[in-house]
């Protein structure tokens, strides 16, 4: 209850500080946040906000469970074995750091202007986010762990089940949480470009328009489906890391 209260009390307070700067810059660039929420409330009647936010929502989603599902697998296998990981590391070291959004026209050009392309770049971002974060949690297992497990006989799948995935589980979540910011503004990258469908491409729309009600319309529709993106993942992490929580 303590979270939910201090959650709810520091959005009135944004909310309020929003107001106060409406007000005082008295300018259309910045809409006081009534007139936002009740533009959002006609478009989801009409539902129109509502398919370009379900549209949104998926595409993020299943970037993320891309990366996910393949992240996780090659980060506790690069983490744990170390021939492995001597081999695969220099690869990762020189493909971590390269800006991944700028291969967009290659991805289009590849994959089309259809959703693909867009899950794929988003996968791609987040997929080395996860992967470099498992990687370094694997790694950091302390070897005892392990020759315990050998001792009383257990296979290396027991040890992976057993050890290394719950060790590293509490920093996957933890790597997950911060991959949604850079899922959603990676989201609004790809859907400014080639596309009639989605938040991003409400968001520059109405900008192009100069209307901006539903630019801050988009723009606080995205921002709540990265706030409730992050409130899943949390919810998610105290069911599975029950032995990490504190409180």
């Amino acid at each position: 209850m303590g979270r939910k209260r201090d959650t709810l009390l520091a959005a009135v307070i944004l909310l309020l500080l929003w107001q106060l700067a409406a007000v005082l810059i008295h300018a259309d660039a910045l809409p006081r946040p009534g007139e936002v929420f009740a533009d959002a409330g006609r478009k989801f009647l009409d539902g129109s906000l509502l398919d370009d936010l379900a549209i949104s929502c998926i595409r993020a989603l299943l970037g993320i469970v891309l990366a996910l599902v393949t992240a996780v697998p090659l980060g506790l296998v690069v983490g744990a074995e170390e021939p492995l990981r001597k081999r695969l590391s220099p690869f990762i070291y020189l493909l971590y750091p390269i800006p991944h959004v700028v291969l967009l026209p290659l991805i289009i050009i590849l994959f089309g202007i259809g959703n693909l392309s867009k899950i794929f770049l988003i996968s791609l971002i987040v997929f080395f986010q996860i992967l470099v974060t498992t990687r370094d949690a694997a790694k950091e297992i302390h070897r005892n762990y392990f020759y315990s497990m050998q001792t009383l006989g257990a296979t290396r799948r027991q040890i992976y089940r057993h050890v290394i995935l719950p060790a590293t589980m509490p920093k996957v979540m933890t790597a997950l949480r911060i991959s949604v910011g850079t899922a959603v503004a990676i989201l609004f990258f790809v859907e400014s470009f080639a596309t009639t469908r989605g938040l991003g491409y409400i968001i520059m729309d109405s900008w192009g328009r100069a209307d901006y009600v539903s630019l801050y319309t988009g723009i606080t529709c995205m921002g709540m489906l990265g706030f409730s993106l992050y409130m899943l993942l949390d919810r998610l992490e105290r069911r599975i890391c029950r032995w990490n929580q504190t409180n």
